[in-house]
């Protein structure tokens, strides 16, 4: 039987290998970055972010939001600690998002997590040193699509001035078939809702939709229908293709000075 493309482990032979390596990385920045940890942003236990800032004075900084991925049903918030090594070098606050995971919630409930934790970041992120008109967010995989999610109301600003999204899922009809069916079940209603492919966006936030050159031909397609579909409504978008990279290894770098996708990161938050 062919392999499924959805499945990641099949594809990246040294998939445990960089988890391991994005976990160590992960507690070394916890311990050495200026940090808050586990602020708040609403009622429940996963909904919490860690906050983490350059070094010096904090006056009104900028702000990059990062969500991580997993198929929304695993990895945690201090599994993504690193990413914040490329955001506050570069001069700003990093938050990183955790949430609830499914099957234990559905989709939607975790679209609205994090539209809640873009609210903190917004109403409190001051009073941390940050300016909230001077927010850019991004996100890995299920990352990606929930980021999508901040910005996917055209009818008014969201706040936000430029997006990362990496290896992205735009279009999650297919997954319906993939190995998720036995593990998160994606019903219809959550594929005809929360397809960012259907929806309409904020024309004034610029978007960086970035791929693993080295990725299954799923996320190309998908990286391709996604960035026509935001140039037809005005966005402004570049597409880029990471060389050398796979799903894994493309996150991996966010937190790696010196490699393609850091330095995408790093310049979307000059946007």
């Amino acid at each position: 039987m062919p392999k499924d493309p959805f499945r990641i482990r099949d594809h990246v032979v040294e998939f445990d290998d960089i988890v391991a390596e994005i976990v160590r990385r992960s507690a070394e920045t916890r311990a050495k970055v200026p940090m808050v940890p586990d602020v708040a942003y609403g009622q429940d236990p996963t909904e919490t972010a860690d906050l983490f800032f350059p070094e010096g004075r904090r006056d009104r900084l900028p702000v990059h939001m990062f969500i991580h991925g997993g198929y929304w049903r695993m990895f945690s918030k201090r599994d993504y600690s690193y990413v914040a090594q490329t955001v506050t070098n570069a001069g700003a606050i990093a938050v990183i998002v955790d949430y609830a995971l499914m099957p234990a919630v559905r989709m939607a409930t975790i679209v609205d997590q994090v539209r809640r934790a873009r609210k903190w970041v917004g109403e409190q992120i001051a009073n941390y040193g940050g300016d909230p008109g001077l927010l850019t967010v991004s996100g890995h995989s299920a990352g990606a699509h929930l980021a999508t999610m901040l910005f996917n109301d055209g009818s008014r600003p969201s706040g936000i001035r430029a997006a990362m999204l990496l290896g992205g899922l735009y279009e999650l009809r297919p997954l319906q078939t993939s190995f998720l069916a036995g593990e998160i079940a994606i019903t219809d209603d959550e594929a005809g809702r929360l397809s960012p492919i259907d929806h309409r966006f904020d024309r004034s936030v610029a978007v960086e939709i970035s791929v693993g050159a080295d990725e299954t031909p799923p996320f190309h397609s998908q990286a391709a229908a996604f960035t026509e579909h935001l140039e037809k409504q005005g966005l402004t978008v570049s597409r880029t293709s990471l060389a050398g990279a796979n799903h894994m290894s493309s996150v991996r770098d966010l937190g790696l000075a010196g490699t393609e996708a850091a330095a995408s990161l790093a310049r979307v938050l000059t946007i």
